[in-house]
């Protein structure tokens, strides 16, 4: 084939899936990776197309490229249609190019999955939604199609469940990828989806991204197996259908962007490109404990403080962080920063911003928690030092796990902690201050954490107790985690500690159940560490254990 052909199959495809890499571009077009690369250099050079570097904390830095003004009147000229009709049939005006722009993280690893597909089932034709539930959809070669959904990080249980049911009244494809954050909440997905007749298969999204056709990380919602891709198109039934969206009201023209820095004032699509992959950790970190110290985020990043302050430099110069001094210089997300991450993971900003905006009521008054406008900063703020001492304690113990062999998989914030299930005909909830998976080898540990200041009575100490027992009086510990996590109590002082020992003993042999509680005090925690031998259990209470196995 001419050279020429390299080039006009590129600029369909830029088309058709804006910002691709040249490694994607290989899959989805059918051509060998030489003469790709020579077609889009050549391509950049003459104008038609424009590039910028992306990388996320799961992707290496890669070239991410995109028509030009001159490159859609190209294409138009070689498909003999306007640029207007171009523009409007494919996702290539100015409000598409916003919308994938700010989705920017979550469209490489989306792209990543269909370069996978390409790999197996060559060519595919892909498409983008906006406002329906499935982010994007391919059909294959014979007409056999396939969604995909992807759960971002900030996407609440509530919310993704009310997308899943959406897609109950749309049409459905014969299978739905399903890229999820983490190992619980595919686990919680697939619940969801056995309730529903949509066929769909999970992944982890990191799993997912950097995986190969025959790698077997696919998951069905009913049976507890591995799959991989290709096996899985190998055996796709025909026929499924993919819902189509109304054509937008506008389709502008878009207009060339340099993305280029460093600068501080850029518009809000620039940022995926300008952010780098350990600053877009810091801010998801941040976005996760609200409020935290520059110390306790090192803690939870793996760095330095100094290194610590170098990547919250650049978030306070985008305006996506703040260290307020009226709180000792402790970290939260802006309004701009909880709207990049809202709109990366397609969750509502009005929403976000409703709980988590540290924007003040009034502007002239000094920063209390009575002048934080989101309602759940606010709570956090308000209860600043039990706040603080849950971000001391998971930033000591993602400092400590590595020291003793741990590989830190998961730390999650309270409002991913949570786990809903039913109890006796009604739901009901546990509700801990975090949620931590540290991995050694074959061994998984799993851990729940509460951080306890008010339990000092008998009588609340076994009200904070009884939603553990009715959880793990139930099935649900290990369908939600595949073992039972151990629940790490947290005193702030030795006789708290001691009365709740004996309360959870007697609380534990009255109801039946068994929870596996491992009992310290701030003191000894401090001294020891979080993986120190600072922990009691209630049917040995006089030595002192490390709470995770040998």
């Amino acid at each position: 084939m001419r050279p020429q052909g390299c080039e006009a199959e590129l600029l369909r495809a830029l088309a058709a899936m804006p910002f691709l890499d040249r490694l994607e571009m290989v899959a989805v077009t059918g051509w060998s990776r030489g003469p790709v690369y020579e077609a889009a250099a050549r391509l950049e050079a003459e104008g038609f197309c424009a590039s910028a570097l992306h990388a996320t904390d799961i992707l290496p830095p890669s070239r991410r490229f995109y028509l030009t003004a001159k490159g859609l009147r190209r294409l138009a000229d070689e498909e003999d249609v306007s640029s207007g009709e171009l523009v409007r049939s494919r996702p290539l005006s100015a409000q598409w190019r916003r919308s994938l722009m700010e989705r920017m993280d979550a469209l490489a690893a989306v792209y990543h999955v269909a370069a996978v597909v390409a790999n197996v089932e060559y060519p595919i034709a892909f498409r983008w939604y906006r406002a329906m539930p499935m982010d994007a959809a391919m059909t294959l070669p014979d007409g056999r199609t396939i969604g995909v959904v992807r759960q971002g990080l900030t996407a609440d249980r509530s919310g993704f469940a009310k997308r899943i049911w959406r897609m109950r009244d749309e049409p459905t494809p014969g299978v739905v990828l399903m890229l999820m954050a983490d190992h619980v909440r595919l686990r919680h997905a697939r619940r969801l989806f056995s309730t529903t007749r949509i066929p769909a298969l999970f992944a982890v999204e990191r799993e997912a991204v950097l995986s190969k056709p025959g790698h077997r990380i696919w998951s069905p919602s009913a049976v507890g197996a591995s799959l991989d891709l290709r096996y899985v198109l190998d055996r796709l039934e025909p026929g499924g259908e993919l819902p189509v969206e109304t054509e937008p009201q506008r389709a502008d023209l878009p207009a060339d962007v340099a993305i280029e820095g460093p600068d501080w004032d850029i518009s809000d699509p620039m940022l995926p490109f300008m952010l780098k992959p350990a600053e877009k950790r810091a801010l998801d970190s941040i976005a996760d404990w609200p409020w935290i110290g520059l110390g306790e985020l090192a803690g939870l990043m793996g760095v330095s403080p100094q290194r610590a302050s170098q990547l919250v430099n650049p978030l306070e110069g985008f305006d996506l962080a703040v260290r307020p001094r009226d709180v000792g210089g402790r970290l939260a997300v802006t309004d701009r920063g909880l709207a990049l991450l809202s709109r990366r993971d397609r969750t509502s900003v009005a929403l976000a911003r409703k709980r988590w905006s540290v924007s003040l009521e009034d502007a002239d008054a000094p920063m209390e928690w009575r002048n934080v406008s989101g309602t759940r900063s606010r709570q956090l703020l308000r209860n600043m030092e039990h706040t603080a001492s849950v971000h001391v304690f998971v930033g000591a113990l993602a400092a400590q796990a590595p020291l003793l062999g741990w590989e830190v998989v998961q730390l999650d914030p309270p409002r991913r902690a949570s786990r809903h299930f039913r109890h006796e005909g009604g739901m009901r909830s546990v509700n801990p201050d975090a949620f931590g998976v540290l991995k050694r080898g074959e061994t998984t540990w799993p851990f729940f954490l509460e951080w306890e200041r008010r339990a000092v009575r008998p009588s609340t100490m076994s009200q904070r107790l009884a939603p553990y027992l009715r959880y793990y009086s139930s099935h649900r510990p290990a369908d939600d985690h595949g073992t039972q996590p151990a629940v790490l109590v947290v005193f702030d002082d030795e006789i708290a500690q001691t009365h709740f020992l004996r309360v959870a003993r007697e609380e534990m042999r009255a109801e039946g159940a068994t929870v596996p509680l491992w009992v310290s005090h701030k003191g000894a925690v401090e001294a020891l560490g979080p993986l120190g031998r600072a922990w009691r259990v209630p049917g040995d209470w006089e030595s002192p254990q490390a709470p995770t196995p040998l």
